[in-house]
């Protein structure tokens, strides 16, 4: 496979619409997660939450995937999270890149974990498998979630313990910033567990709702809709089943033209 994603002057044919950004950072978690950062184009706007459509040209062609953008929206920089796919079309090129690659991106964000999507409430659930941590890293980053949310409880649940090492960056990068620990102070609560290894919490998060065990564990009554918005992002199974539970709870799905209880993002990368 031919991949391009090193000149500048590849950089300066790039069709219209689309930007060609430099890798600033490149952080592997896992043999299975990566961490990599990138300049921000002038004029790029986007809400925390939203994702844009990354890739690289392979073979003389564009593969472009969805990737939720990870940094939040004040950011100079750019942030992503992704899995490595094996064979996948796109993800099994850009775990290759190095600081100084070229990554593609189209102009014009988009997608539903945004803050406008919900109603108001107190307390805001951000439920995330894998990868799906990356919308509501940007979110926990954003100040305008804790002025609109006394309460922000972020769960995280992967197969093992050490792909959850991503989560806690985040968290700590927060704690230890002088200004957003500032503005988050105590609102945040990261409750991280796995399925396939000893931990302090296992389990996947839809049988940690339905069981009651997060509540009890957060020591928060069970979800209502009075009180509690919910953002989903992970699997496709994990999307329906905690889709379910909430909609059991009370609470329906809402959208950018029409703010309800909880969002779901349906974009995947591959």
């Amino acid at each position: 496979m031919n991949v391009q994603a090193t000149t500048e002057e590849f950089a300066a044919t790039l069709p219209a619409g689309v930007y060609g950004e430099k890798v600033l950072s490149v952080q592997h978690y896992t043999d299975r997660l990566f961490r990599f950062t990138m300049t921000r184009p002038d004029g790029f706007r986007f809400r925390s939450g939203e994702f844009a459509m990354i890739g690289l040209m392979v073979d003389g062609k564009p593969i472009y995937r969805a990737y939720s953008i990870a940094s939040p929206s004040w950011a100079e920089e750019l942030e992503f999270f992704s899995i490595k796919v094996p064979g996948g079309p796109l993800t099994q090129h850009l775990q290759n890149i190095r600081e100084g690659d070229i990554v593609l991106m189209r102009k014009k964000p988009t997608g539903t974990l945004v803050l406008d999507a919900l109603t108001p409430a107190k307390r805001l659930y951000m439920f995330s498998t894998g990868t799906g941590i990356a919308p509501f890293a940007s979110l926990i980053r954003e100040p305008e979630t804790y002025e609109k949310f006394d309460e922000v409880i972020l769960t995280h649940t992967c197969r093992e313990v050490a792909e959850l090492q991503y989560g806690f960056d985040l968290v700590s990068e927060i704690r230890n910033d002088e200004l957003l620990s500032e503005i988050v102070g105590d609102k945040l609560t990261h409750y991280a567990s796995v399925t396939r290894e000893p931990f302090e919490r296992t389990g996947r998060i839809t049988d940690l709702i339905s069981s009651g065990k997060l509540f009890a564990d957060l020591g928060l009554p069970p979800l209502n809709p009075e009180t509690d918005r919910g953002m989903i992002c992970g699997s496709a199974e994990m999307l329906k089943d905690t889709k379910a539970l909430l909609e059991a709870a009370g609470m329906d799905e809402g959208a950018n033209n029409k703010p309800s209880e909880f969002v779901i993002e349906r974009a995947f990368v591959g």
